[in-house]
């Protein structure tokens, strides 16, 4: 169970902070149920969700350590684009990566779209929406979830990383 304050991944929704876990009356024959109420770090809304929830995904976010190694380990991560003309198959593929809730498979998904991006614009050819979407929103779940680690905002994410990789080239 988790605590009032602690930062936690609720789903596709990405970081939030809970910020109360109350009781609710359900019907006569239910009784009561314990329900998490959660509010976004990056959305202007509240999440109440009950705390046995098996149909949405939540963990706490990873450590402080964990997102430096996470860091560290990115020039070692081979990210192979993803090639499928079927937009379906392409969206199911990404959305794969998306739903481990796992920062490492986010940074592997994140490069691989990103070096398919760089060889599409190579070839002079139009990126496409799929792949624009997917990268979008992976970069969200994971600068987000880096950011609330690092205590830095989501926005310095990108500029921590590279200073870190200028770093350890040096």
């Amino acid at each position: 169970m988790f605590n009032t304050g602690e930062l936690i991944v609720y789903g596709n929704t990405g970081v939030c902070r809970v910020v109360d876990v109350k009781e609710i009356n359900m019907s006569r024959d239910e009784g009561t149920q314990l329900y998490y109420v959660l509010k976004p770090l990056y959305q202007n809304y509240t999440v109440s969700t009950p705390v046995d929830n098996k149909k949405v995904f939540m963990r706490h976010i990873i450590s402080r350590e964990e997102a430096e190694r996470l860091v560290e380990m990115i020039p070692s991560i081979r990210a192979e684009a993803y090639h499928n003309r079927s937009p379906q198959r392409l969206a199911e593929h990404y959305k794969e990566s998306i739903s481990t809730h796992d920062c490492e498979d986010l940074v592997e998904l994140t490069m691989s779209i990103y070096a398919k991006k760089q060889f599409v614009e190579q070839q002079k050819r139009k990126f496409g929406a799929v792949d624009e979407k997917f990268m979008r929103r992976a970069e969200e779940l994971l600068f987000g979830e880096l950011a609330a680690a690092l205590d830095i905002t989501r926005d310095e994410v990108r500029g921590y990383i590279e200073a870190k990789l200028a770093k350890s080239e040096e």
